[in-house]
């Protein structure tokens, strides 16, 4: 059985600015609390930079801390994230015999951090890092590499006037700042990936490579037969990762946890009627998507130049819950942050915390009101191996995105022709009658 994390990291090029900033909220820029060498600071060809620390844990491997972004228009840096890591990634076998929690029974860093060579970072630039493990000496961990991520958006405007119809093209193509880190388990190959848009939106990944565990499941309820006829079948299991989140918008702290819920409101004129309440979640507690639900993570102090509250929203991916274990349940976690809640579950092998607190059930149970908290999302991926897998296993991936909702009063990639649509702009004129 192996694990493989890739951690990468980005090289950017810098592109063309998009034009003269708009005013934004004064606002001292981040000083990052990491040496030169375990600092990240890119920009993206439209303009938006990233800047970051990073280092490797023994156990959670790639960390991302003080992560903050600016953009043309909003140039002053605004801190997003404290903190961002994997949390557990628990693979349990339908087979009942075996089950793992890789990062605190074996840690995406130490032994098992890859030294990334060949393609692992092609058209990037590789980092010297410490493997975490304690020892002084340095490898390339790191790849960061800017990435184009297709077309960012398009939008044409039309008008008329005595002269005819006349419009305005605006469309763009969009870049990542990514950062990757690749561990080696036994059979699997693990790259944890962190992918920084240039729109604000930060989306986490894990990919899983390498080969399939070796072992013969006859049942062919828990195997998929590879390989010539029916007598091999490679056991099915389960891969629950686990995130730990975070955030520290523009610094501040203190944030505030809300849920949002879309469910049916009577009939209208021409079709069913829809509202979308907010509950404010106060306490900790654990959350699984139904009704359309979704959340953000909301600033009490800090807003964009339109005097709304900055906040970002979680995205959930697609997902298999994995029924065995009551903590793999949730989509969702929200607890008080406590130096002693790092890992999701096996959390009690922490030699410098209470034996009683194993689990991300155990750091909500006593429903303690969150003054700052912290976001811990479950993303399951159960694998039915097939005969496309060998070999090396194609990459697959599970995760989720933080996207931002009114961090900034327009979109951050805004171009100039655009500036003066914010709000309720005068609506264009429609030729055929129908819109959308």
């Amino acid at each position: 059985m192996s694990y493989r994390n890739l951690v990468g990291a980005t090289a950017l090029m810098t592109g063309a600015l998009l034009g003269a900033a708009v005013p934004a909220p004064v606002q001292a820029a981040p000083v990052l609390p990491c040496s030169a060498a375990s600092t990240v600071k890119e920009t993206l060809p439209n303009g938006t930079t990233w800047q970051m620390c990073w280092r490797i844990h023994d156990k959670a491997g790639l960390i991302l801390e003080k992560v903050s972004v600016s953009t043309t228009r909003n140039p002053e840096p605004v801190q997003v994230l404290d903190s961002i890591r994997l949390a557990q990634l628990h693979v349990p076998y339908d087979s009942g015999d075996m089950e793992f929690d890789d990062l605190t029974d074996l840690g995406m860093g130490g032994y098992f951090l890859e030294t990334l060579d060949g393609d692992d970072c092609k058209g990037g630039s590789s980092r010297l890092g410490s493997d975490g493990s304690g020892e002084p000496q340095l490898r390339e961990v790191l790849c960061v590499s800017a990435e184009p991520t297709g077309l960012a958006y398009r939008g044409r405007e039309e008008t008329w006037d005595d002269n005819g119809p006349s419009s305005v093209l605006s469309t763009k193509q969009g870049h990542d700042l990514v950062l990757r880190s690749i561990s080696k388990l036994g059979w699997y190959e693990y790259v944890t990936e962190y992918r920084l848009h240039d729109d604000g939106q930060i989306s986490a990944r894990l990919g899983a490579t390498g080969d399939l565990a070796p072992g013969t499941e006859s049942d062919a309820a828990r195997g998929w037969p590879i390989g010539q006829g029916a007598d091999y079948k490679a056991t099915m299991h389960y891969h629950n990762a686990f995130w730990r989140v975070d955030f520290n918008i523009a610094g501040k702290g203190g944030e505030r946890v809300d849920q949002y819920d879309t469910t049916l409101d009577g009939q209208g004129d021409s079709n069913a009627k829809l509202k979308t309440t907010r509950t404010t979640i106060a306490k900790e507690g654990t959350f699984s998507k139904v009704n359309q639900r979704w959340w953000r993570v909301t600033s009490k102090t800090s807003k964009n130049t339109d005097g709304h509250l900055r906040s970002y929203e979680l995205v959930n991916g697609g997902d298999d819950r994995y029924e065995g274990h009551p903590e793999t349940k949730p989509d969702v976690t929200f607890s008080q942050k406590n130096p002693c809640e790092k890992y999701a579950s096996g959390n009690a092998s922490d030699p410098e915390c209470p034996p009683d607190i194993s689990t991300v059930l155990d750091f909500v149970k006593d429903k303690e009101t969150m003054t700052d908290p912290v976001m811990w999302v479950r993303v399951g991926f159960h694998h039915v191996p097939r005969d496309e897998d060998q070999s090396p296993m194609p990459m697959h991936w599970q995760g989720f995105d933080l996207v931002p909702r009114d961090f900034t009063a327009m979109n951050q990639l805004t171009p100039d022709e655009r500036t003066g649509q914010n709000g309720n702009p005068e609506p264009e004129p429609e030729p055929s009658g129908v819109g959308g």
